[in-house]
């Protein structure tokens, strides 16, 4: 009679299941890192420069206006328009005004900062005026419906 001894083989983890394991751990790795990236904000914009809040003076702003009216999505979308000069000596490269709505409160329902004068739109030579136009369709239902408070908040010189 032959001596039979079961021998046990040590069970190994299969390749598939250490695969599927990395996976899900790099997912949740990334979302993590996605997640707390998303609720990081980003660095407010710099404050205006000596000279900068100097040359606020030479740029005037003219015919500002405001319009309602309803998109074709049905959404209500408030435009201003309006006029920027160049009264000094340097050329602009970058114009930024904060947009400012209060309500009938006087409390501050929205800030956005916009650019008037960008690359993108072109710059502004001394003398010379150039026309904006700024959409909004995020106003709060609690807005006082009266133009918004328009402050110059940033320059950048060309």
């Amino acid at each position: 009679m032959a001596d039979k001894t079961t021998r046990k083989e040590p069970r190994s983890i299969p390749v598939a299941w250490i695969v599927i394991a990395a996976v899900v751990a790099l997912g949740a790795g990334l979302f993590l890192y996605l997640d707390r990236a998303s609720k990081r904000s980003a660095p407010p914009p710099p404050p205006l420069t000596g000279d900068a809040k100097a040359y606020v003076l030479d740029l005037p702003l003219a015919d500002v206006d405001m319009q309602k009216h309803e998109s074709y999505m049905k959404q209500s979308v408030v435009e201003i328009t309006g006029k920027i000069g160049n009264n000094g000596n340097r050329v602009l490269e970058l114009v930024e005004i904060n947009c400012v709505f209060y309500d009938p409160y006087g409390q501050v329902v929205l800030r956005e900062r916009v650019p008037i004068v960008s690359k993108k739109i072109g710059g502004l030579a001394p003398g010379e005026f150039k026309n904006f136009r700024l959409a909004f369709d995020n106003i709060p239902d609690s807005w006082n419906q009266a133009l918004p408070q328009l402050v110059i908040a940033g320059i950048v010189f060309g």
